[in-house]
């Protein structure tokens, strides 16, 4: 019996090494080079387009495609694989039985649905009263549609369920689309080098006539209502051509939505030869309207910013360096005399070091604020390096959420390291470990599940699944949690902080103030909200509007000054208490930058009332708050601990520096 008892040690750590693949797997996806998946298709090649969820700007409620009566494939629906960050933003990608032959140029009949239940009609009319729009994908690129607006050529991704006119009166249904694909014809002859900078491959001669072809490098959608006679188009098969057609103008002439109406759905495709490199396929994308406007926006708030970081840094350089100038210059008398006339910091030298309100709740945030920070700083600089592309649906979110497991380790060492250098000791490291590894994801948690209830109830593809749920569960608890202790353990394995002067056994009482010293701290947060609003409107734009955001190397300067900044004030706050003989400037100095997370709620409200008006439905603008709230407590850990720490080093510094008897 005894044998069978053994475990072989080698699959002891199976498990772990199974954990490893699945998250290098989502990390080695997530940093996407772009180009490095060209597809190249020949003459008549079937390529089939794909579709993903119905998507609103009115109710940011995502739903599945086929949740309306659309043309079903002839081999049934079947999801493309997924990844996490797929999965947390409601996407949803099927395929299509839209079928489209390289280089032929056809007009094709899909299908002619049964005649239209009551259900049908409703869901109809509610998602083209909601501008539901219908996200089609071509090779991995998303359809186009442009429009001309008072002169102005605007672009769309994707087009609309329907249209209802001016006056309300009907509601027509989009059932005939006009495709324009753009190629680029690549020749294998002679060409030895293919793909990008980043994804280089060396073709030798016997595959050279397998490399000649085309790359899609331009999908664009003119869509269309027809009213057509479903008694004639019924005697068509699927994929059978039929006669071209074109877009009536007269509202007589389109496709109506009421009960018992047949519809059917037709195609034409036009293939249009193109100068664009598939590198370059996804420029027209990336071109943000008004990009001139943002251009000199961000411009001007850097020189404003820099500007009064400037001042605000000489200022307070002078006056520390007087006062230790003059400190120091005195004799022992002379300092004991002016310890007793003068007031400031000098004073409060026997409590500066006294061990905060909740300070487990402090070592915990700032854990956590390192971790979140460190998170946004490797993403957005692999983003600005272009690793990251737009072309990698969710591979962005997938990306963050895997730096923020592996920093669990900062957060379990700096919350570890902070707790003993108030405590003196290493004692209660373990439970320091586990708030700082449950703090953030817990409060993300209980608001993502209010969220996924709502979306739930709503039968949205943007609620998360039962499954992904506990895949979660399995990534925090399996990895982030096991970090988080490995890096409190090295906490307290790491040198003690010493602190530069002995705390008192009584505090010192602290003088009255005029005026609440809370109302200081609060208003510190303008100055970084200044260099971080017009970058955030950008940004909210590109979440809410369903615009691409891409200038992730603005966004990194933006995050570089937003740190400098942060870290200035909670400085300066510091220094001004400490001079007025408030010696509790731990908090203080925390939400002196941490503030800001108030004003880019409060910026959201606003964005929410005056941007997105089309926005419709309390269920919507809850959604939108609940994400806002999750986003400015992400902001305010993050910048409240830029904020600590540079206060910190600045107090120890300042008062190792001062000789004190």
């Amino acid at each position: 019996m005894h044998h069978m008892m053994v475990v072989p040690t080698w699959r002891m750590p199976s498990i772990w090494v199974f954990l490893f693949i699945v998250v290098f797997a989502q990390v080695s996806s997530a940093f996407y080079l772009p180009g490095s998946y060209m597809h190249t298709y020949s003459n008549g090649e079937s390529i089939f387009a794909k579709v993903n969820s119905l998507t609103s700007i009115e109710t940011e409620l995502p739903f599945s495609y086929y949740s309306l009566p659309y043309c079903k494939p002839p081999g049934g629906i079947k999801k493309s694989a997924e990844n996490l960050g797929e999965l947390l933003m409601g996407d949803q990608i099927d395929n299509s039985p839209y079928r489209l032959q390289m280089n032929v140029n056809e007009t094709v009949y899909l299908c002619t649905t049964s005649r239209l239940s009551e259900h049908e009609v409703k869901l109809l009319k509610q998602r083209t009263r909601d501008l539901y729009q219908v996200n089609m994908i071509l090779d991995n690129l998303p359809a186009m549609r442009y429009a001309n607006q008072n002169g102005i050529k605007i672009q769309w991704t994707g087009f609309p369920v329907g249209y209802t006119p001016p006056d309300g009166s009907a509601d027509y249904i989009i059932n005939h689309l006009k495709f324009r694909v753009l190629v680029h014809e690549y020749e294998g002859s002679g060409v030895e080098i293919i793909g990008t900078e980043e994804g280089l491959g060396v073709i030798s001669e016997a595959d050279k006539k397998k490399a000649s072809g085309f790359e899609i490098v331009g999908f664009e959608v003119v869509p269309c209502s027809i009213k057509y006679d479903p008694e004639v188009m019924t005697k068509h098969h699927m994929y059978e051509k039929i006669s071209p057609v074109n877009c009536p103008a007269e509202l007589d002439k389109y496709q109506i939505i009421r009960e018992q109406e047949r519809i059917s759905f037709t195609y034409e495709v036009e293939f249009v030869k193109s100068d664009i490199r598939w590198p370059s396929r996804w420029d027209a994308y990336l071109k943000m309207e008004g990009a001139r406007v943002h251009w000199f926006s961000i411009l001007n708030s850097l020189m404003v910013i820099f500007f009064l970081a400037g001042i605000v840094f000489v200022i307070f350089l002078r006056t520390v360096r007087r006062d230790l100038t003059r400190y120091e210059e005195l004799d022992k008398e002379a300092q004991a005399q002016m310890n007793e006339e003068l007031s400031g910091w000098k004073l409060v030298v026997g409590d500066v070091f006294r061990e905060p309100n909740c300070s487990t709740l402090l070592c915990v945030m700032v854990g956590d604020g390192v971790q979140i920070t460190g998170m946004a700083i490797v993403t957005i600089v692999f983003a600005a390096l272009g690793f990251m592309s737009p072309a990698s649906r969710g591979m962005l979110l997938t990306g963050m959420i895997v730096l923020y497991l592996f920093l669990g380790v900062a957060s379990g060492y700096v919350s570890v390291r902070l707790w003993r250098t108030m405590k003196g000791t290493s004692e209660g490291w373990r439970s320091i470990s586990w708030y700082a590894a449950c703090f953030f994801p817990g409060i993300a948690f209980i608001i993502l599940t209010a969220l996924n209830f709502i979306l739930w109830g709503s039968k949205s593809t943007g609620a998360i699944p039962i499954s992904l749920y506990f895949e979660l569960l399995f990534l925090w608890f399996c990895i982030s949690v096991p970090l988080t202790l490995t890096g409190g353990y090295l906490g307290t394995r790491a040198a003690a902080i010493e602190y530069p002067v002995r705390t008192n056994q009584i505090p010192r009482e602290i003088p009255a103030r005029k005026y609440p010293s809370w109302l200081l701290v609060l208003g510190a947060g303008t100055l970084p909200f200044g260099t971080l609003f017009i970058e955030l409107f950008f940004i909210l734009s590109s979440i809410w509007l369903g615009r691409f955001y891409y200038v992730f190397g603005f966004l990194l300067v933006v995050l570089l000054l937003l740190v400098i900044v942060c870290a200035e004030v909670s400085v300066v706050l510091t220094y001004m208490h400490l001079c007025v003989e408030d010696w509790r400037w731990w908090w203080k100095a925390f939400f002196a930058s941490g503030s800001v997370a108030l004003y880019v709620f409060l910026y959201s409200i606003n964005y929410l009332v005056f941007d997105l008006q089309s926005l419709s439905g309390p269920v919507s603008a809850f959604l939108y708050l609940g994400y806002s709230l999750l986003m400015a407590i992400a902001i305010m850990l993050s910048t409240g601990t830029i904020g600590f720490l540079t206060s910190f080093y600045f107090v120890h510094y300042l008062f190792s520096s001062v000789k004190i008897d």
